[in-house]
């Protein structure tokens, strides 16, 4: 039991700062969550507390330890920024297309294996891997990739790359502007990008555009259950959700393009703090920051907004051909984007009536229905979706916020949250147990055996996550998302 954490509710509880200086940090999970943070966790989350300039900082349900601050937490400062709290994935997201093909034409294995070759023959998998792994991906030219890092989903891109533009409408954010709110500023700054050498092998990195990379990242086919409620259904009708139908959802970022910028960002800010004699925050260096308006602030802010291009425009791309790879093999399939939305990403919002750069750190943005800046959205009156992956054995869901949300500076959890690190889940699963799940529930993936560092077991409670959220009073569940077949990284997972 975590003797520090303040019960304040079912599944809320507050952790005091150092000192009792500030705001205590604002806890969210079920004693049974709660009892699993470990001790680094909340150490990470007092030292992000304490940090220059931070005015708020909430620990979500799947918290655990990162670098600098806890995976699972958001971090709020009307005068800084920092890097550590958006991670090295820039803007890792997650999307969700809806089919309109029936729960029954996916029902038979050799239909769902056909899709999986189709989809890999178009989206390439693996931490190096870009389109010349995929015969049938888009091939990316540089001078496109530039425009899409500096526009993001404009109808420009959208067109070059073959996405329906009125896809950008059902992003949390179709494009990223420059530190002084321009694209000139990002123009200029990927210009020095490449001509400094910070990116040496630019034309490559854009042709992983489409692509989803290594690790947790994944591609997972579903079928929508709606929940048997009437504010469910009507939620589920705007979103664009049918029900007992096929949806893809998709979980990926910045690929080595935003790894690169995010990587050099730290290198630099260390520098520049060991060169002025700055005390790295609680002696952590992954905590390093930049005031705002310095000329350090200028240049992670346009990275940021460099990389989360970039990141927004794959996810689009990797949709458009995952519609492709369905209706090749089911000739006159129709999809449509439900949303995208981040999960590594600081963006301008208010909190207690102060502009604020909130930093999300594998933490998912939920503003309710009302909300004022959802106004002109099609999600003004009931709040926008909410993905939140669980595991493919016990299923995915989609959520809308409640009013509650402003307790935890509008934000959710991003996921499950991991229980055990890599080498651990290594260790300690068997893999036998772990196909055996996967061909009880019927569930095909693209790898010979699925990576066990990333079984279900390796990962919280995805039911008592939920349940943390929705007794906080934080969301509410839309749909679950039943998995039928995923896609991983399969290299990884043949080693």
């Amino acid at each position: 039991m975590n003797t520090n954490l303040i019960p304040t509710g079912e599944a809320t509880a507050i952790l005091p700062a150092r000192d009792n200086k500030g705001k205590p940090i604002a806890v969210f999970g079920t004693e049974a969550i709660r009892n699993g943070f470990d001790a680094s966790c909340l150490e990470q989350a007092l030292n992000s507390r304490s940090a220059p300039g931070v005015t708020d900082l909430v620990l979500n349900p799947d918290a655990h330890s990162g670098y600098g601050a806890p995976i699972g937490c958001v971090m709020v400062s009307p005068t800084h920024i920092y890097p550590g709290p958006v991670g090295v994935d820039i803007k890792c997201s997650m999307s969700l297309l809806q089919l309109d093909v029936p729960e029954d034409a996916v029902r038979d294995k050799t239909v769902r294996r056909a899709l999986i070759n189709a989809i890999v023959e178009r989206t390439p998998t693996g931490a190096g891997q870009g389109q010349r792994s995929a015969k049938k991906s888009r091939r990316v030219s540089a001078e496109v990739g530039a425009l899409a890092c500096v526009e993001g989903a404009s109808r420009a891109v959208c067109e070059a790359l073959g996405i329906p533009p009125e896809w950008a409408e059902r992003c949390e954010d179709a494009f990223h502007l420059g530190h002084d709110e321009t694209r000139d500023a990002l123009a200029s700054r990927l210009q020095w990008v490449r001509e400094s050498g910070r990116v040496r092998n630019f034309a490559e990195k854009m042709q992983q555009l489409g692509s989803y990379g290594g690790g947790n990242h994944f591609g997972e086919c579903e079928i929508v259950e709606i929940a048997d409620r009437d504010d469910a259904r009507r939620a589920a009708d705007v979103f664009g959700m049918r029900d007992k139908h096929v949806g893809f959802l998709s979980h990926c970022g910045s690929r080595g393009f935003g790894n690169i910028l995010a990587c050099a960002q730290f290198r630099d800010l260390e520098e520049k703090f060991e060169k002025w004699g700055t005390p790295f925050p609680a002696g952590d260096k992954k905590l390093v920051y930049a005031p705002l308006g310095t000329p350090e602030a200028d240049a992670y802010l346009d990275d940021l907004a460099l990389g989360s291009n970039f990141a927004t425009v794959n996810h689009m791309l990797i949709n458009a051909l995952v519609l492709e790879a369905f209706q090749e093999v089911l000739p006159g399939a129709t999809g449509r984007l439900v949303y995208f939305i981040s999960h590594n990403i600081a963006r301008q919002e208010v909190v207690g009536n102060v502009k604020s750069w909130v930093h999300r750190k594998g933490a998912t943005r939920a503003f309710p229905g009302g909300h004022f800046a959802l106004k002109g959205t099609p999600f003004a009156e009931t709040g926008h979706p909410i993905l939140l992956p669980g595991n493919p054995r016990d299923g995915s869901v989609v959520m809308v916020a409640q009013s509650g949300a402003e307790q935890s500076c509008y934000s959710v959890n991003h996921g499950a949250g991991r229980s055990m690190g890599r080498k651990a889940a290594t260790r300690a699963l068997d893999q036998k147990v772990v196909d055996a799940e996967f061909d009880a529930g019927d569930i095909l993936t693209n790898c010979r055996q699925y990576p066990i560092d990333e079984a279900p077991d390796a990962y919280k409670d995805f039911a008592e996550v939920l349940k943390s959220v929705e007794t906080a009073g934080l969301a509410t569940t839309v749909a679950k998302l039943r998995a039928r077949f995923v896609i991983k990284d399969s290299a990884q997972a043949d080693d």
